[in-house]
């Protein structure tokens, strides 16, 4: 079967078409015909994106999401592969685990399903989990986290590096020094007083960057860190980098966007880990991801089943689902602003997190030879978010009922459509 998607401006340039046959890209042009069809006029063509931080819940939580309903959500969302967090139920932290999540993914065939394993058995903090045995599996992971937890020990932390170095492998840490976030609720500040609520200090975060920075520089190992939310945690990084030290680092679609005083409501949406920040710092993780000093946008897609988010703001679970908007954020925040370019966003959303991953079939570039990735994008498009409208078990998105610009019309995986005039093709998978 070949397609040929007629007319997409490739990284927002000019228009071309884009000739797709077995699965890859033969041939980019003028005038080019297939047996099937895409009229791509006024799209832009970006490389299908790569998410590296996940949450799906299988197994364990099939009622806040599956494998299945996350990553038709990721396909929605432009997403061609997406690395699924280990914080299920059990814990991935075996090989048997990380291969039941791979299959799953395989099986239902919207988007490639890369497991991250777990640092420490049952995300404890008291022993390394079986990180060769991961690696060695069929699953090849190669990103391991204990996201949600902290590796707070110092001596586990630096055993970790040291271990996934024979196997090119990278720990990525939530940095979130537990002792200093002990009922933390919303980010410590004058707001956080008046509201009465926890404060969550920055510092919270900075310290375990800084610490972690210079354990992976003492071991040569690799680090990356998971949802960077504060100006210092940018300046540690951006100094970092400057030493050589083999550091990335992540900030999501949501901590580009919104801030802290969206908890003036109380409504339990906002709450999320880290928590949402100060303009200032939200200024700051946009200069940072413009000036290349954070690596990638990852979503940190978290369903909750309604329960768990329509109760008291104590009581409620944090996070946000993001998969189906990250995009619309990216171009409103970035793009929209002139700080990035979409050659740049290819690189911060696929290429680059595809590189951080080690999955080499993702993240390449539209190009002939190159496997058929592709993410067609409407970028003077608007939409209003309407919960009900995602394709995730969860509608716990923060941006109900807000406006957003883009949307995406198709996402193809290996050359097959998985979304078309931006709903989902059916019958893929089981």
């Amino acid at each position: 079967m070949s397609t040929v998607i007629k007319g997409a401006r490739i990284l927002g340039g000019e228009a071309a078409d884009i000739l797709v046959e077995d699965g890859v890209i033969t041939a980019i042009g003028a005038d080019l015909s297939g047996e099937e069809t895409v009229d791509a006029a006024g799209l832009i063509a970006l490389p299908g994106l790569v998410d590296l931080h996940t949450h799906l819940r299988e197994p364990g939580r099939e009622d806040a999401e599956t494998v299945r309903t996350g990553t038709q959500a990721a396909a929605r969302g432009g997403f061609t592969c997406v690395f699924a967090m280990a914080n299920t139920e059990p814990v991935a932290d075996t090989a048997g685990v990380v291969e039941q999540v791979w299959r799953l993914g395989r099986e239902h065939g919207y988007a490639d399903v890369q497991p991250i394993g777990a640092v420490t058995v049952g995300l404890e903090g008291e022993r390394l989990s079986e990180l060769g045995a991961m690696a060695d599996s069929a699953a090849q992971v190669r990103v391991f986290s204990d996201d949600g937890k902290c590796v707070s020990d110092a001596v586990l932390m630096r055993r970790a590096l040291e271990y996934v170095k024979a196997f090119d492998g990278v720990i990525a840490q939530h940095a979130q020094e537990p002792r200093l976030t002990e009922g933390a609720q919303m980010n410590e500040g004058p707001l956080s007083g008046e509201l009465g609520l926890t404060g969550w200090p920055a510092v919270a975060e900075e310290a375990i960057i800084a610490r972690d920075v210079l354990l992976a520089e003492h071991v040569g190992s690799r680090l990356h860190v998971c949802h960077l939310s504060t100006r210092g945690s940018v300046e540690i990084v951006r100094w970092a980098k400057s030493r050589g030290i083999d550091v990335t680092a992540e900030v999501t679609p949501h901590h580009l966007l919104l801030d802290d005083e969206l908890v003036r409501s109380y409504d339990p949406i906002f709450k999320v880990n880290p928590p949402l920040r100060s303009k200032d710092d939200v200024l700051a993780v946009r200069e940072g991801l413009a000036d290349g000093t954070i690596d990638i946008v990852a979503t940190d897609h978290a369903p909750h089943p309604m329960e768990d988010k329509e109760c008291e703001w104590g009581a409620a679970a944090f996070g946000m689902i993001g998969l189906e908007t990250a995009l619309s954020i990216v171009q409103q925040t970035m793009v929209d602003t002139g700080a990035l370019s979409w050659e740049r966003v290819a690189e911060v959303m696929s290429a680059t997190p595809a590189r951080i991953g080690r999955v080499a079939h993702h993240g390449r570039p539209l190009a002939v030879g190159e496997p058929a990735h592709v993410v067609l994008y409407d970028p003077a498009a608007t939409r209003t978010i309407e919960p009900a409208d995602t394709a995730s078990l969860s509608r716990n998105t923060p941006y109900a009922g807000r406006e957003l610009p883009g949307r995406v019309v198709a996402t193809f995986l290996a050359g097959k459509a998985t979304v078309l005039d931006g709903h989902l093709v059916e019958g893929i998978g089981q």
